[in-house]
């Protein structure tokens, strides 16, 4: 169901055909001449017109810079071109040009290219994805009070009212067996979920599980031997690297946009999404409402991402989840339903020289920071794992697993591929001292997520 916490754009940007371009095509005509046969050499020269005593000195200069058009290299230099031959071999043009626009247009090898082969390839298992979700009014209590019934009489609603909302999105097949990878928010809170295939086919959908962290969903039907996507390493994923999208945007089943990957790595923070435990993909190919949670592909078909948000305002901008993130949260959702996200427990911010000269001349202030770089602890929560592993605010990560850090989401990265209960040793600094401690993660609460 397209509702998110993301920033969806209220208008999507149109897509406009590019403009036909026309070419002239620029004709030259020549003039036949005729002259009278003299019996001696120097007449003939005399006789001879101006123009074909210059072409050989034309052709001869523009041969310089290319080769001199429309004159056959079996005339001599100071041989003049024969008008007729001339005449006769626009003729022979012309019907050639007519005898090409009366060619049947049958299917050539250039009419396809490799983004035709992915979409054979893959929309099969692309699915669209319906919902519906009744949502019930409840009158507020405040109008049973007689003095609202007073003033609004029988324009007063008295009883509960109920609407239907209805959701579309997208998804594809990771297992033959019915199971459908796609976003948390496309099936969020929905009573009715019905998965249709491009083949015309159409199956209930049931939710396996979901999680808002990623937002990524499971969704099973009741159906056997599907068409699978063949899944990619996202770790592999480079910038400037062809990217495909198929999906339903705006409800428009069986689209293709094609465009590349813009750039990697790309924050909650970056792009709006604060809480959202994912290092998305940026794409410059379109992406849309309704698109979410369908495949974003490489150039061999393989599924790299899973489509999931856009910037509200940007123009050409999507948002992928890279597909290791995505099937390792898929696989728990599999199996047990839910997922169990490690916490820390602590409010971190990249240290810059700017914070740190603040934090040292504040007067209000009692911590003194010496690193020059890292991840600064701003605040702990009480009885967390990070507070009961020693760590206070004003500490500087310098590193995590051994792995040096200087963004709070690398912290974060570090943290989740740990799971929970996994010991992980952090190289911190406080004032001037360097510490090394060891904190256990816990179970992201419930309230968090």
């Amino acid at each position: 169901m397209e509702k998110s916490s993301y920033n969806y754009s209220p208008n999507p940007k149109s897509n406009n055909s590019n403009p036909s371009t026309s070419t002239k095509v620029l004709s030259q005509s020549y003039n036949k001449v005729e002259s009278k046969h003299t019996s001696t050499t120097g007449q003939c020269f005399r006789q001879i017109p101006a123009i074909y005593r210059l072409l050989p000195l034309i052709c001869t200069g523009v041969a310089l810079l290319g080769g001199c058009a429309g004159v056959s290299n079996n005339l001599a230099p100071s041989q003049p071109t024969n008008p007729q031959s001339l005449e006769n071999s626009r003729t022979e043009n012309d019907n050639t040009s007519r005898s090409a626009s009366n060619r049947p247009l049958a299917p050539t090898q250039e009419d396809t290219n490799f983004v035709v082969e992915v979409v054979r390839k893959v929309e099969p298992a692309v699915v669209r994805i319906n919902t519906s979700q009744t949502v019930r009014r409840q009158v507020p209590e405040e109008f049973n009070d007689p003095f609202f019934r007073r003033f609004f009489g029988d324009s007063m609603p008295t009883e509960p009212s109920e609407r239907v909302q209805r959701g579309v999105g997208s998804g594809f097949v990771i297992e033959g067996k019915g199971l459908i990878l796609t976003n948390a928010h496309v099936v969020n809170k929905a009573d009715v979920v019905t998965v249709s295939f491009s083949d015309g086919r159409s199956f209930d959908g049931k939710v396996l599980g979901e999680d808002p962290v990623t937002d990524i969903a499971v969704v099973q039907i009741p159906a056997n031997n599907l068409p699978t996507v063949e899944l990619a390493s996202s770790t592999q994923v480079q910038a400037g690297q062809w990217a495909i999208a198929i999906g339903n945007p705006l409800g428009l089943q069986e689209t293709v946009t094609v465009g590349v990957v813009s750039a990697i790595d790309r924050s909650s923070s970056d792009i709006g999404a604060r809480g959202k435990r994912v290092p998305f993909i940026q794409t410059d190919a379109a992406i849309n409402p309704g698109n979410s949670g369908g495949p974003l592909l490489n150039a061999r078909g393989q599924v790299i991402g899973v489509n999931t948000a856009i910037i509200q305002g940007a123009q050409g901008i999507g948002f992928a989840i890279p597909i290791d993130t995505a099937k390792r949260i898929a696989d728990q959702l599999i199996t047990k339903g839910k997922v169990d996200h490690p916490f820390l427990g602590v409010q971190m911010v990249p240290l810059t020289p700017e914070i740190k000269q603040r934090l040292n001349n504040s007067r209000n202030s009692n911590v003194q920071v010496e690193a020059d770089q890292g991840v600064l602890i701003v605040q702990v929560v009480q009885g967390s794992p990070a507070d009961q592993a020693g760590l206070k605010p004003g500490d500087v990560i310098q590193s995590i697993n051994n792995q040096p850090v200087t963004k709070a989401e690398q912290v974060q990265q570090q943290v989740e591929t740990s799971g929970v209960g996994g010991q992980l040793p952090l190289k911190i600094q406080r004032g001037g001292q360097t510490l090394t401690l060891t904190v256990q993660p816990a179970p992201l609460p419930a309230r968090i997520q």
